[in-house]
């Protein structure tokens, strides 16, 4: 495969990093981190949009697209301390999900097994199916723990008479066995869905939901902690994935399902920051940003931000700060 570009929009990298073909074989092992756009929204079951989140999340900013991002409070640069480069979307046609998700696994599979972490930019949360499931072709079926950020379990079974949508990746991932069910850590659910029938089969797979209601009671970090516990317990590596709507919609209104009541954006970028630094992380995706639902790019914003915090969390474990920094920025204060 050679480089697509972009399917929607001008082709541009992700904040100005460099770009490469998905086939380059040398230029993605020589990477820490290779973006990639899922420009799909096929899997949606409410509002569309999410095709276009690639092309808002490369370029929403304030700052030059300079491919330099030095982080204020870790001292490092999350594009520059780590090499990330962007290889551009993935082709993946409107109308064929299945095609498009398998077109979307050779080239997180690719990645992968040149040895670098995948940063898949979505699209609605369909994708996480076939990026999960690439790094596990890689490193092992049943030996990446997922950590799932979302609103809602999207343990579906069958969706307008579909196996495949953006409310069933994670019940596919564990029937597969590329995940296991009893290592995949579900943090922020909440509101009315999925139903008792849905609830039943994720209890009989053990997995582990940390709802809003118990995070507001125990407190994010310590879920968090508890959370990596199992993460890692006969694992090798995580999978990060990020539902953008795991935030209250008044963080991110840009979504296709919002639901009143989730995390912060401050929070959710404390978490991502903290997975990334502590934890073997070895791909990620953030999704279901949805632009033509979003206000003055709020969403837009807080996605870009959630991937430069997780590459600012893989910049600082590779040079080896262990916690975020207590004190004042500068010297003196």
């Amino acid at each position: 495969m050679t480089r697509y570009g972009a399917q929607f929009g001008p082709d541009i990298t992700f904040l100005g990093v460099p770009a490469v073909d998905v086939d380059d074989a040398a230029a993605l092992a020589a990477a820490d981190v290779v973006v990639v756009g899922a420009p799909f929204d096929g899997g949606t079951s409410h509002r569309p949009g999410t095709r276009f989140g690639p092309m808002a999340i490369r370029q929403t900013d304030y700052l030059p697209q300079d491919g330099s991002r030095p982080h204020l409070a870790l001292r490092v640069d999350a594009l520059q301390d780590v090499t990330v480069v962007d290889m551009g979307d993935v082709e993946m046609p409107p109308g064929e999900i299945e095609r498009a998700l398998h077109a979307l696994e050779d080239a997180v599979y690719a990645i992968a097994a040149a040895g670098s972490v995948p940063l898949v930019l979505g699209g609605d949360h369909s994708i996480a199916l076939p990026d999960a499931t690439g790094v596990a072709r890689h490193l092992g079926m049943g030996k990446v723990s997922m950590i799932h950020f979302d609103a809602h379990a999207d343990t579906g079974d069958i969706e307008f008479g579909s196996l495949y949508g953006h409310g069933q990746p994670m019940r596919r991932l564990i029937e597969s066995g590329a995940v296991r069910g009893d290592r995949f850590l579900q943090i922020g659910l909440r509101g009315y869905w999925p139903g008792p029938e849905t609830m039943a089969w994720m209890a009989e797979q053990d997995m582990r939901s940390y709802e809003m209601t118990e995070i507001g009671k125990r407190g994010l970090d310590v879920c968090l902690d508890e959370a990596f516990e199992i993460a890692m317990d006969d694992c090798d590596a995580v999978f990060l994935s990020v539902d953008i709507d795991v935030c209250d919609p008044g963080h991110a209104p840009g979504t296709g399902t919002p639901e009143p009541g989730g995390l912060s954006s401050r929070e959710l970028l404390d978490a991502v920051r903290r997975i990334c630094r502590e934890l073997p992380v070895a791909g990620i995706d953030v999704v279901e940003v949805s632009p033509p639902y979003d206000h003055a790019e709020i969403t837009a914003y807080l996605a870009n931000r959630v991937c430069l915090e997780a590459l600012s969390g893989l910049a600082a474990r590779k040079v080896g700060i262990t916690h975020d920094p207590a004190g004042p920025l500068l010297e003196g204060r």
